[in-house]
């Protein structure tokens, strides 16, 4: 067990030092001094249970090395709890077992809804996870994997892999990281998608942590305006819940919660 050290009194510093130095060993570059607090924030806030999982894309740093990072930090007092490295298509995601498995038990509940992106549909539309049969075992199958893992807690560093060949990374990707309305489209029809010149609203939740340094980006995700009202519920309550989960801590203050309507040529996904 290690005993937590008061953040106000954790230098920045050793942060950084403990990313540089797990992060950037051999050719990989090490991540930037922004890139190395934010990054710990992010981390804290899943720890927090402010979000249920990231996605780690600051340089190719493989598991062993994030497994060797989340140790640094445990060692520096800065995480009291164990945490758990998901591998999927070659992609990290850092999470905590114990939150991410209430987030995915409440998505097959029905807590959030999706839009359909199709290239086949001249519009996106809105769907529920009862639509998607594929989808919904799919998301079942991760939560009894993750739930098999909690009951050996002994390491507090723990990793595992899925397979994903066959998977839609970007709405797995969007679940897992907590968002309230992930994107989703047929496989058999390529990347492409109708978001092409659509208005898009982009919501931003953002967190003050460290004094003097940018806040923590929590989510930032985009909904079609044109389905904003037929989904308003469904963000409303979201919001409302994110706000409810920060109350219930202190390592963190003044969640702000934006958005603002864009129009792009193209869209990525």
């Amino acid at each position: 067990m290690f005993l937590p050290r008061p953040m106000s009194a954790l230098s920045p510093q050793l942060l950084v030092a403990a990313a540089q130095q797990t992060l950037g060993m051999g050719k990989r570059r090490s991540p930037p001094r922004a890139a190395c607090l934010h990054l710990a924030g992010e981390v804290l806030a899943v720890v927090r249970g402010l979000k249920p999982a990231l996605l780690y894309d600051c340089n190719c740093a493989g598991a062993s090395e994030l497994q060797n990072y989340l140790e640094e930090l445990q060692g520096l007092g800065f995480l009291t709890q164990g945490l758990h490295i998901l591998e999927i298509g070659g992609n990290s995601l850092i999470v905590s077992l114990e939150h991410v498995c209430q987030h995915l038990e409440q998505v097959l509940l029905g807590s959030i809804a999706f839009v359909d992106v199709s290239s086949s549909q001249p519009h996106p539309s809105v769907c529920s996870l009862d639509q998607l049969q594929d989808l919904k075992a799919l998301t079942a199958e991760i939560i009894t994997h993750l739930q098999g893992l909690q009951r050996d807690l002994s390491l507090a560093v723990s990793c595992s892999s899925l397979g994903s060949s066959d998977w839609n990374l970007c709405t797995v990707f969007g679940i897992l990281l907590g968002y309230p309305v992930p994107y989703t489209f047929h496989l058999n029809q390529g990347d492409d998608n109708c978001l092409a010149l659509t208005p898009l609203r982009v919501f931003t939740a953002q967190i003050s942590w460290l004094l003097g340094q940018p806040p923590v980006l929590l989510y930032s995700f985009s909904v079609p305006d044109s389905l904003f009202p037929a989904l308003r519920d469904i963000l409303n309550t979201w919001e409302k819940d994110l706000r409810t989960r920060c109350r219930t801590q202190n390592d963190f203050a003044d969640l702000s919660i934006s958005s603002e309507i864009v129009t792009l040529p193209a869209v990525a996904l």
